[in-house]
């Protein structure tokens, strides 16, 4: 008997458009995992610049791939969540990748933790050619501090897809915190477990959405905000703790704002979160401070500041 035969299977799935450049990378990633048991499907929306010519040197590894119109990263990610079959689940965009030994870290967690429905790790967050600009570390966090818009990095997130299904797949309305809003709905449904592990890589660069179209992700945050007070179980948490979790909406928002170049919007939100709750803002006291440079026109130092892309922690 091959003992590999006893190992969970897991699925990955690859949403991507216009990715050549990043998409084999991603591919490798996958494919080079030591974990023997896994499940590859790749969702590419049509794209056009050469990215189909990779996937299919890459076909018949793949267990399942598609290139045909979408209506966005939801969508494509839900097309492939609906024709898997491993007992995990997780996605990885086609401008990250996983790091050696990623998938072997995850399951040895779920053995650990079985009554976790998600676990994530560390990211190394590295830039258009590679280089490591920053390692963005989480830690134990509760249903609250999701809430609170504490965010984890999606590319080292796996889940039981017992779960997923039970609480359902990404609401396609949403385009820039569809992970988190996930991640809020299933923490409702089992525990969520911190792995202390580097697990994926991130990339950061000029086209990506949380640089191109800084200024939505707060309009998402206060959007989740209201879809909480619809909750069973989140609205009574949110009544207890309103202006810890609104300071936190303000906080992300503050945050993209930043990185997106957009200081004096950055800071006004940075007051508004101050005002609600002033220990959400001072773990970013030294974001604040370099707002506060741009403003008064440092704009070097503001520069070298959104190429070193402090983590979100």
């Amino acid at each position: 008997m091959n003992p590999s035969s006893d190992l969970p299977l897991v699925s990955i799935i690859t949403p991507s458009y216009n990715q050549a450049r990043f998409l084999e990378q991603t591919i490798q990633s996958v494919l080079g995992q030591d974990y023997p048991r896994l499940e590859y499907l790749l969702v590419d929306g049509a794209s056009t610049d050469g990215s189909l010519e990779i996937i299919q040197k890459y076909a018949h590894r793949l267990d399942w791939w598609v290139s045909e119109p979408d209506h966005g990263q939801a969508e494509a990610i839900n097309k492939g969540l609906r024709r898997v079959r491993g007992e995990f689940v997780a996605w990885l965009n086609s401008d990250d990748t996983y790091l050696p030994g990623a998938i072997q870290k995850a399951m040895a967690a779920f053995a650990s933790h079985p009554q976790a429905g998600l676990v994530f790790g560390d990211v190394l967050a590295i830039d258009e050619n590679g280089r490591t600009t920053n390692l963005l570390r989480y830690g134990n966090w509760s249903l609250l501090d999701l809430m609170s818009f504490r965010v984890i990095g999606q590319p080292s997130v796996f889940m039981r897809r017992s779960v997923l299904e039970q609480a359902g797949y990404l609401d396609t309305s949403y385009h820039y915190l569809l992970d988190h809003q996930l991640w809020l709905r299933m923490a409702q449904v089992a525990e969520i477990c911190y792995l202390p592990e580097l697990i994926s890589a991130a990339r950061f660069h000029a086209e990506s959405k949380n640089v191109a179209r800084a200024a939505e992700f707060g309009k998402e945050a206060y959007r989740i905000l209201v879809w909480m007070e619809t909750q069973p179980i989140l609205a009574p948490i949110l009544a207890q703790n309103r202006p810890h979790i609104q300071a936190g909406a303000h906080r992300l928002s503050a945050f993209y704002l930043l990185d997106g170049g957009d200081a004096p919007a950055s800071l006004r939100e940075y007051g508004r979160s101050f005002r609600l709750h002033p220990p959400t803002v001072l773990r970013d006291w030294k974001r604040v401070l370099f707002a506060f440079m741009c403003l008064l026109g440092l704009n070097r130092l503001g520069e070298v500041y959104r190429r070193v892309r402090k983590g979100f922690l």
